[in-house]
């Protein structure tokens, strides 16, 4: 398959997933699970521990076929089991994520960035990439801090020779803030718009 028509299959892939997104969402908000709490609760218990396998599951994949802008998945996490469950599941499924991205990178190499992001992304941060060690320092700021792609860095980290020990304990170390902070930031903006 050349570039282009891969580019294209990933980019269907990552529509076809925020549209699935968009179509639970409406659901949810016409059936009242997106607007009462106790309906939100009802439907979340009856699925037991599916449902939380299945929001870490997608948390995971997002990160490696980005369908959903990280933070919003952080919302929904905290909304479907709560502050200290929500955060749990999110930092499970994105570190996960996080190590399948790098995985990916570093077995496709630096061809699969240009499929996956822009080009504008991929000229502003392959600097980082160019200095070794300086390269892990940034890395590692960008990930505890809820500021840059991380989905983009997981993979650009992925083609450098980065090892694989540094780069699990800077996600490990690293994401527990930034996630916090995109959970309760986000929550908070929620509680305001529902109520």
């Amino acid at each position: 398959m050349s570039r282009p028509a891969e580019k294209t299959v990933l980019q269907a892939v990552s529509a076809a997933g925020f549209l699935l997104c968009v179509a639970v969402a409406l659901w949810g908000w016409q059936t009242g699970v997106l607007t009462s709490q106790e309906r939100l609760e009802a439907l979340v218990s009856s699925l037991g521990i599916a449902g939380a396998l299945l929001f870490t599951a997608f948390q995971a994949v997002q990160v490696v076929v980005p369908v959903l802008p990280g933070g919003l998945g952080c919302l929904v996490g905290v909304i479907l089991f709560g502050p200290v469950w929500g955060f749990v599941y999110n930092y499970v499924g994105i570190c996960a994520g996080s190590l399948m991205a790098f995985a990916v990178a570093r077995n496709c190499g630096r061809p699969l960035l240009s499929l996956l992001f822009s080009e504008k992304t991929i000229q502003r941060y392959s600097r980082w990439a160019e200095e070794r060690d300086r390269f892990a320092r940034l890395f590692a700021l960008a990930i505890f801090l809820p500021v840059a792609p991380d989905d983009f860095l997981c993979y650009l980290a992925g083609t450098t020779d980065m090892t694989w020990r540094r780069y699990t304990a800077i996600i490990l170390l690293g994401k527990p803030f930034a996630i916090a902070l995109y959970s309760l930031g986000l929550t908070a903006v929620w509680q305001m718009i529902v109520r």
